[in-house]
């Protein structure tokens, strides 16, 4: 007769416990493809993840646990917009800046080593040009994007843009407002140095939008994700209330 507690107890006729269903060994392998999830969907519960790499909840909080312990990931309670229910909050799972630097390369040193030479050579404004250039193919790609779905959110549509660049974005429900969430960011180590690519983009953030946005956290600060709020417009606001027509 097996113990109660063996791990190889069968359910049913045969079958196997529904815990061990899609179990995986707790090697590398799952753990890499554990943060990969992390990267570019952002911060997640363990269900969803245990839901997108069709592992059980039990499976990924051991690898959550392995990859805390080793500081590429930590955790805080899950933000809730409106009315939350009975219980404790769900905790999210997010990268560190140590779980972040597996995903950068040399690219960064050359970039920054680059960047420092021609700052010395050229000046602070030689360095505001290249910060320009790299926003100037995000600006194009939202122009497009509005010419081709003209009633979507133009937040939401900006996001579609950082996505298409590497940035991992997504638009998500705030007080007085929505934010940009950016869960990965391609120049990270560069803007730990030079904080201009980031002062660059969030102007282009409010004049895209025309709003007085709020870069609220950045990963180059060691931030777990780069928030940009997006104040509501109080007077488009007012207009729908009143049933008036808004114009784009």
């Amino acid at each position: 007769m097996k113990n109660s507690n063996d791990p190889s107890r069968e359910h049913g006729e045969g079958r196997p416990m529904p815990e061990d269903r899609f179990e995986e060994p707790a090697d590398g392998t799952t753990r890499d493809r554990v943060m990969s999830s992390i990267l570019h969907h952002g911060p997640s519960t363990a269900a969803q993840l245990a839901d997108r790499l069709g592992l059980t909840p039990a499976a990924v909080r051991r690898h959550l646990s392995a990859l805390g312990e080793s500081g590429q990931i930590a955790s805080r309670e899950q933000r809730v917009f409106g009315s939350r229910g009975r219980g404790r909050p769900s905790r999210v799972f997010y990268l560190t800046d140590s779980g972040r630097a597996d995903y950068y390369t040399a690219y960064d040193e050359l970039a920054i080593s680059a960047l420092t030479q021609l700052a010395a050579a050229a000046g602070p404004d030689a360095l505001a040009a290249v910060a320009q250039a790299r926003v100037d193919d995000i600006e194009a790609r939202y122009r497009r994007l509005r010419d081709v779905k003209p009633d979507q959110d133009p937040a939401e549509t900006l996001a579609e843009c950082l996505s298409a660049d590497g940035y991992v974005a997504s638009l998500e429900p705030a007080v007085a407002g929505a934010q940009i969430c950016q869960h990965n960011c391609p120049v990270a180590e560069v803007a730990k140095v030079f904080p201009e690519l980031c002062e660059v983009e969030t102007r282009l953030f409010a004049e895209l939008l025309g709003s007085n946005v709020q870069r609220l956290a950045t990963i180059a600060h060691g931030d777990g994700v780069c928030t940009t709020h997006v104040p509501v417009d109080v007077e488009i606001t007012r207009k729908r209330i009143a049933g008036a027509p808004v114009a784009d």
